[in-house]
């Protein structure tokens, strides 16, 4: 039972597009191969994947001699196909800036570390040197930046405390203009004036008056129509400490 016609289109499933990527892709490189050798052609085959990775194979030794064969044949269908009210100076200045915009992208592509197997160790030491003077720059900026940051956090700090400074003085003086005592409402209508109360430290002892020098206390009373005048007072005696508060 042979199989059945494949649809055309991409493959949603990421192991299965990337398990027929990798097959075809054999595939394609081995019939690149057969056709450079059974037809003696010069073929050229380059092949990106998904993730940017590069494929190739060159029946020619240099990729880039067989890439400049391209150009120029391209080159020399252009200006075939060129009408001819173009002018020679704006196809020149068009092959110029077609060109400049080739060098620049395989530059930009031996900076982000693609398409460096060219290359000699000259132009690998001039993109070294390169990146280096490019990440000095990278790291030149972030400090700046960063200096900047510092700066401006300081200076919010400042602000700060000048405000905290201030929001502490006027509390001060809204303590300050708080009167000391104020008469209490007891919701009658009636006010009762504040009366300092001694701290512990300014209590005493309390004594009365004419026991300081005596610790006791005599109490007396006489009985309502007592005897004669010249009686003694029957008397009761009754000895209490000192009193304390």
């Amino acid at each position: 039972m042979g199989r059945g016609r494949v649809e055309l289109k991409r493959i949603e499933n990421k192991i299965n597009r990337q398990v027929t990527f990798a097959k075809r892709r054999n595939g394609l490189l081995k019939k690149a191969y057969e056709l450079s050798v059974l037809c003696d052609a010069e073929v050229a085959l380059i092949i990106f994947s998904s993730r940017g990775k590069l494929y190739e194979f060159c029946s020619s030794p240099s990729m880039i001699k067989t890439l400049e064969r391209y150009q120029q044949c391209s080159f020399s269908a252009l200006d075939a196909c060129r009408p001819p009210c173009d002018s020679p100076n704006n196809y020149q200045e068009y092959l110029k800036l077609k060109g400049r915009v080739e060098a620049l992208q395989k530059i930009q592509r031996n900076l982000l570390g693609e398409d460096l197997a060219p290359l000699n160790t000259k132009e690998l030491e001039q993109l070294e040197h390169q990146l280096e003077i490019s990440l000095k720059q990278i790291r030149s900026t972030k400090t700046q930046f960063m200096l900047h940051q510092l700066a401006d956090l300081q200076l919010k700090e400042q602000n700060l405390l000048e405000t905290n400074k201030a929001l502490k003085q006027k509390l001060e003086e809204g303590q300050e203009r708080i009167p000391f005592a104020q008469p209490w409402d007891d919701g009658s209508g009636h006010t009762i004036p504040y009366i300092h109360l001694a701290t512990h430290s300014e209590a005493s002892f309390y004594q009365p008056t004419g026991i300081t020098n005596n610790p006791t206390v005599q109490l007396g009373y006489s009985h309502a129509g007592g005897g004669d005048e010249g009686s003694q007072p029957q008397s009761m005696n009754c000895f209490m400490p000192g009193w304390f508060l």
